[in-house]
């Protein structure tokens, strides 16, 4: 689960369907496939080779340019960076939880240092309906003052300083999804956490790891008699090694993530970088509300009819599925979905929920607005019934949407009569 996956979630939270199988790692990709019903939408072979090129080009020199360029955009009157006041930290680690920790960490320490410093591809993890997501934004640059900024690398264009308003949307929205999972871990550096944490129990355990290897380095190359004395020269120090405060409880410091990101494009039709700063305050405010009601996944697994899957049971090649389609089908059908014509850009599924939704007459199949407008009318059926089972000139019914229909058939009707010729829709 991607944040461009959470981004489209968060967009929909009433879709238990996705929620699922995002939160299972089921390949919805591959899925629709096997429905007959593949998605339509993607990023071609050539845009991503072209993207990763831009993005290497990008982050050269350590991402000293890139740094120069935030810098510029930010217009605040600091001092620039000069050559090699960038620290670009070793973010290797094995497995996701290391390397979350390992990003943890390195966040700490580069903030404590008071310098710049560039994280590139840095891992958070981030909550979701109760299921850990692992998340990789394309770099975050630590300010000496201590704040964090999130880049954003898109291959698209920037024409004459503005880009595609849809595109520059989207990306916004991924970004959020970055700065709300490295606010939680800002939150926990300088304090330690209530009740403890993936991330916060990660940095504790390589805090824990590397003050132990520091303290055998010290000890064995120490003279015999002056341990004693080093222990107590800073009881402070001995106190964080002993565990009774951590050393974030003996030198806090203060971390804070900008909710400006910095959006970099290729300028116009070339292979050269421009920025802007995208203020995402709004889709942060929207991500966090959207994301807290999730139904957990638990709760929707647990509604499931015993022994359902996704389980594709593909050949030994792994290319072709073996499961009946039908089967398949009453699997997906089991979970409920929240489809919207939004969807066809942002889910796999998309397809299949849309022509699920279709047969069954439901009205979110024309949007969100149409079916904001029609109130508890939820079925076409329903829409057409209300508008043809009276006249428009008698008394209202007290329903608002029911009343404007009715005006409306009237209308159609009126409009009808004066052109005989005219064919009616259907």
């Amino acid at each position: 689960m991607d944040a461009r996956a959470l981004a489209a979630l968060a967009a929909n939270p009433g879709c238990r369907r996705r929620a699922l199988l995002d939160g299972a790692g089921v390949d919805k990709g591959a899925l629709a496939q096997a429905l007959g019903a593949p998605a339509n939408f993607g990023q071609s072979q050539f845009a991503h080779q072209r993207g990763n090129s831009f993005e290497a080009r990008v982050k050269a020199d350590g991402g000293a340019d890139l740094v120069r360029l935030l810098h510029e955009r930010l217009r605040d009157g600091s001092e620039p960076p000069g050559p090699g006041a960038v620290a670009a930290p070793d973010l290797t680690a094995p497995g996701p939880q290391g390397r979350t920790a390992r990003t943890a960490l390195a966040l700490r320490e580069a903030t404590e240092a008071g310098r710049w410093a560039l994280l590139d591809h840095p891992m958070v993890s981030l909550d979701v309906a109760g299921s850990p997501a692992f998340l990789e934004p394309d770099a975050v640059v630590v300010h000496p003052d201590g704040s964090w900024t999130v880049i954003e690398i898109k291959s698209f264009p920037m024409v004459d300083g503005s880009a595609d308003p849809a595109k520059v949307g989207a990306a916004a929205r991924q970004s959020a999804v970055y700065t709300l999972a490295l606010e939680r871990v800002a939150s926990m550096i300088g304090r330690p956490p209530e009740g403890g944490g993936d991330t916060a129990e990660a940095v504790e355990a390589v805090d824990a790891a590397e003050t132990a290897s520091a303290a055998m380095t010290a000890d064995a190359a120490a003279p015999a008699g002056t341990k004693e004395a080093a222990t107590s020269a800073d009881p402070a120090e001995t106190a964080a090694r002993e565990g009774s405060v951590t050393p974030a409880e003996a030198a806090p410091v203060r971390a804070r993530v900008r909710h400006q990101v910095l959006l970099v494009c290729p300028k116009d039709f070339s292979n050269l970088p421009t920025a802007e700063l995208v203020d995402v305050r709004k889709q942060l405010a929207v991500t966090r509300r959207q994301l807290d009601r999730l139904t957990r996944i638990e709760e929707i697994a647990a509604a499931l009819p015993e022994g359902t899957t996704f389980d594709l049971r593909l050949t030994d090649d792994g290319r072709n599925p073996t499961r009946p389609v039908e089967e398949l089908t009453a699997a997906v059908d089991a979970v409920e979905a929240a489809y919207a014509p939004e969807c066809l850009s942002t889910c796999e599924l998309a397809a299949h929920c849309r022509t699920r939704s279709r047969a069954a007459g439901q009205v979110e199949a024309l949007g969100r607005g149409v079916r904001g407008e029609l109130g508890g009318l939820t079925t076409v059926d329903a829409v057409l019934t209300a508008a043809m089972n009276g006249p428009a000139d008698e008394a209202p019914t007290g329903d608002p949407a029911v009343d404007a229909l009715r005006r409306a058939a009237a209308l159609r009707a009126e409009a009808l009569a004066s052109r005989p010729e005219a064919v009616a829709c259907r």
